[in-house]
């Protein structure tokens, strides 16, 4: 082991150079290094990349401390509920590798056998009351759902009830037993450093949440939180919390601004500020996590992790819920994913992020009223994105339609002379490389203004790794999920431009293509598979890389 963290310095040190040379920043180019390696190695079949479950290693107090990763809720409350089959293509096809169940559904927890997604599973809050107050209906509910499971579907969690003292107090007595219990039946198969025991809490058991320093759990439930969270810390478990601005927002009574719960940016004097640390606070998801923090401090509780067990915003409300909008649930979830896996962290623990699951794969429209429950999905039960969900970090793109392929198009209608002077600067100071639109290069014909707009809006769009707000072009632009270089008219690839190929379209082989103009830069950090240039340029580095952890496993 020493030999390994000798060995990991000099490693980022020749990638970053000697000035990168600091404990924050070791760990950056650690995950930069694991990031390579991964791109690299996903990227050997030639298939695009894209990874929901991105991993990053964060450092605390000298020690690695946590993996952050973003996952997906699994609902079943649909009218069509897809099988489970289909579901698990669905998280494959979008490269999910953390998901939740609420509860342990046998077909499903066999259909995610051997696919290597994380898998926490769920108590029922109907089950509570038998397996608090039963030894043995605990073991016979691990027997039937971890133990008949697992190794091969990779179960990683126990979710014990969902928001209890919130939702069913009557069976808080027996929470703690309840976990304990379960607990006790994986240590007795030695799952229990694999498998870790929580409950969910609903973020209204803390009270006096603003400012964070001052706030504190309801300590009606003291005689719960302080055995539970002794409980989390003796098995190296963390506390699960439902984390949702959308309704602190809405109950807010216009207090709460719209973009400091959707972590748009803030000018610094309108940042909350903790008026006893200083800290300052730019979204509402940071404010509730960290009053979580103080809440567990002020018991005496300071090293017990949260992990964020639900959190989204709904696409659509009724007359009530003006904000429940597409366009709000994109912007939420988009930045709360690049929030999470930047490795942000909060003011009260900056650079330790918060793993998160996003609410929810589905929406379930046997969900009661309001309209807002129902639509708190990323997909429709078949498989049709709500939205399209851009997920950013470091340069890296995800998008949940099924394809993974949308484009950014001049808009129908659009000013021909405002199209022209978009096209101007997108040749210009966006830095495309329009010389494919030149005369007698393959993407001059159609010769007209849309036409050429089209292509260098979406190589423009595609080079900035479709992040949003790249499609706009004030207001000349739209992103379409039609491929530009396909005429739907015929199925014919590239009939509509000759042959032009455009960037991020399938070109005619059906293979995925960067485009004709985009080679990748030094620093381009997008998941998608390398050009075969990048991909010889980062090769000996990488392969130095690899080299390096080889010797470093035989010495050890």
């Amino acid at each position: 082991m020493a030999i390994l963290l000798l060995l990991l310095p000099l490693l980022v040190s020749a990638v970053y150079g000697d000035e990168r040379m600091n404990c924050n920043i070791l760990v950056n180019g650690v995950n930069d290094i694991i990031n390579i390696l991964t791109l690299l190695i996903s990227c050997q079949d030639g298939r695009p990349f894209i990874f929901l479950g991105y991993h990053v290693l964060t450092l605390a107090n000298g020690s690695f401390y946590a993996e952050a990763f973003i996952g997906v809720n699994i609902g079943t409350d649909l009218s069509d509920m897809p099988s489970p089959t289909q579901v698990v293509a669905l998280l494959k096809a979008q490269n999910v590798w953390h998901v939740r169940l609420y509860d342990a559904d046998r077909a499903m927890l066999l259909a995610l056998a051997n696919t290597g997604i994380q898998v926490t599973i769920s108590v029922p809050n109907e089950q509570l009351l038998g397996i608090g107050q039963s030894n043995a209906t605990a073991a016979n509910w691990v027997a039937r759902n971890v133990i008949a499971h697992v190794p091969a579907t990779n179960i990683t969690a126990i979710a014990v009830g969902s928001e209890v003292l919130t939702a069913l107090p009557n069976a808080a007595p027996v929470l703690v037993s309840a976990l304990k219990l379960i607990h006790s039946a994986l240590v007795a198969s030695n799952l229990d450093s694999q498998i870790k025991v929580s409950t969910p809490h609903s973020s209204s058991i803390i009270l006096d949440s603003f400012p964070p320093s001052q706030a504190f759990f309801n300590r009606s439930w003291d005689p719960v939180m302080v055995p539970l969270l002794k409980f989390l810390q003796s098995t190296g478990s963390y506390l699960m919390l439902n984390v949702y601005p959308y309704y602190d927002y809405m109950q807010s009574n216009d207090v709460i601004p719209l973009d400091y719960a959707l972590f748009r940016p803030l000018p610094p004097n309108k940042e909350a500020v903790d008026a006893n640390t200083l800290l300052h606070y730019t979204n509402v998801f940071d404010a509730i996590v960290d009053a979580a923090y103080f809440s567990m401090s002020y018991l005496n509780i300071t090293n017990v992790p949260i992990v964020v067990t639900e959190s989204g915003w709904p696409s659509k409300g009724d007359s009530s819920e003006p904000d429940a909008t597409v366009d709000n649930a994109n912007t939420y979830n988009s930045n709360l994913i690049k929030h999470v896996i930047n490795n942000t962290g909060t003011p009260k623990h900056p650079g330790i992020a918060v793993s998160t699951y996003i609410y929810e794969l589905y929406n379930e429209d046997l969900r009661p009223s309001p309209l807002s429950e129902k639509n708190w999905g990323l997909f429709d039960a078949n498989g049709t994105p709500v939205y399209i969900l851009h997920l950013t970090a470091a340069g890296t793109v995800f998008a949940n339609d099924t394809t993974n392929q949308t484009f950014c198009v001049a808009k129908d209608g659009a000013d021909p002379k405002m199209l022209q002077a978009a096209l101007d600067w997108a040749c210009g100071p966006g830095k495309v490389d329009c010389s494919p639109l030149l005369q007698g290069q393959p993407c001059y014909e159609p010769d007209n203004v849309v036409s050429h707009s089209t292509y260098a809006f979406n190589a423009y769009f595609q080079q900035m790794g479709k992040s949003t707000g790249t499609c706009d072009f004030k207001g000349v632009a739209t992103i379409s999920t039609t491929d530009p270089n396909i005429d739907l008219r015929t199925l014919v690839i590239g009939a509509g431009h000759g042959s032009c190929i455009f960037p991020g379209s399938f070109g005619k082989n059906g293979t995925i293509t960067n485009g004709t103009s985009l080679a990748p830069s030094s620093n381009d950090t997008s998941l998608g598979c390398p050009t075969p240039y990048f991909y010889r340029s980062c090769s000996f580095t990488t392969s130095v890389i690899i080299s390096a952890f080889l010797m470093t496993a035989v010495f050890l």
